[in-house]
C-alpha cells in the first residue's frame, strides 16, 4: 500500500496581527513616556481622563487638578459654605462658583468680613510648591438690573471692581500676581435667564447670575517655564538687595569702629599733653 501523500500545512501567521499590535501599543506607550519626561500638567490631566474615559473603570485616577479640587471643596464643607459656593471640575480645570450676595456688601466691591478668611485658606493651598502652577482667572458677573452710582456707573465696573478684589485679597495672602487675572462681564454672561418670557425680572435666577466665579486652569509648559523663570529673576534680585545690605551694614560697622577710634585718639591727646612737664624756657 502506497504512503499518503505529502501535503504542505497551510501558512497560519494570524499570530502576527496580534503581535504587531503588541509592538504597536509598546512604541506608544514609550513614546507617551518620553512625551512625560517633562511633565505639561494641563496635558497630563487630559490624557490621564481619556484613559480613564476610553478604557478605565471604577474610580477616576487622581490628578493634581484633582486634588486641588477635593481640597478646596473640603474648605468650603469645612467653614460651612457649601450653599453658597460651588465647586466644580471642567475640561479647563477647577471652578469656584461664589455667590456675590454673601461675599459682597450690597452695591459694593468690599468683601463681608467672613470671605477673608476663606479666601485666605484657598490661597494656602494654590501657594504650595505641588499646587502652585495654577493660572487663576477672577470672573465678576451681575444680574441685568443696571447701578447707577458716581463709584458704579454701570454693572461693568461693578463686576470688575468685584473681581479685582478677590485678586487682591489672593495675592495679599501670597498667591503671585504672574498667576492672577481680574475680569468684569457685567451681565453679559448670565448662569441662567434674568427674565421669564414677558421680560419680567426672575429673582431666584438674578441671585443665582450675581457671582464672582475664579477658574484655576494648570499651566501648560510654556506658561510654566515663563513663570519659573520670574520666580527664579525675583530669588535672584532679592539675594543681590541682600548681598548688598550685608555688605552695606559691614562696611557700617567698619566706620563706626574707625570713629570710635579716633574719638578714643582725639580724647587721649589732651590728657598726655596735661600730664608732661612744661618745656624749659
Amino acid at each position: 500500500m502506497a504512503p499518503p501523500p505529502l501535503t504542505e500545512e497551510p501558512d497560519e501567521e494570524e499570530w502576527l496581527l496580534t503581535y504587531a499590535d503588541a509592538i504597536t501599543l509598546l512604541m506608544a506607550f514609550f513614546i507617551m513616556l518620553v512625551s512625560f519626561s517633562k511633565i505639561d500638567m494641563a496635558l497630563f490631566d487630559e490624557v490621564m481622563s481619556g484613559i480613564h474615559e476610553k478604557i478605565g473603570a471604577g474610580e477616576a485616577p487622581e490628578t493634581t487638578t484633582s486634588v486641588v479640587k477635593t481640597k478646596i471643596e473640603d474648605i468650603v464643607f469645612q467653614v460651612g459654605m457649601e450653599q453658597k459656593v460651588e465647586v466644580q471640575k471642567d475640561d479647563r480645570g477647577v471652578t469656584i462658583d461664589m455667590d456675590s450676595g454673601s461675599f459682597f456688601k450690597p452695591g459694593t466691591a468690599l468683601l463681608i468680613d467672613e470671605a477673608g478668611p476663606l479666601i485666605k485658606m484657598w490661597a494656602d493651598v494654590l501657594i504650595k510648591e505641588e499646587y502652585k502652577y495654577f493660572l487663576i482667572d477672577v470672573e465678576g458677573h451681575t444680574d441685568d438690573d443696571p447701578i447707577h452710582t458716581e463709584r458704579y456707573p454701570s454693572n461693568w465696573e461693578l463686576s470688575a471692581d468685584r473681581a479685582a478684589a478677590v485678586v487682591r485679597t489672593l495675592q495679599d495672602d501670597g498667591v503671585h500676581a504672574f498667576q492672577l487675572k481680574a475680569t468684569g462681564f457685567g451681565d453679559s454672561h448670565p448662569k441662567v435667564p434674568n427674565r421669564d418670557a414677558d421680560g419680567n425680572p426672575i429673582k431666584l435666577n438674578q441671585t443665582k447670575n450675581r457671582r464672582v466665579v475664579i477658574r484655576l486652569e494648570p499651566m501648560n509648559n510654556q506658561t510654566k517655564d515663563a513663570f519659573t523663570e520670574v520666580l527664579l529673576e525675583e530669588r535672584l534680585a532679592r539675594e543681590e538687595r541682600q548681598r548688598r545690605a550685608e555688605a552695606k551694614a559691614a562696611q557700617d560697622a567698619v566706620q563706626e569702629r574707625l570713629k570710635a577710634a579716633e574719638q578714643q585718639q582725639g580724647g587721649a591727646a589732651p590728657s598726655d599733653q596735661q600730664g608732661q612737664a612744661p618745656a624749659l624756657q
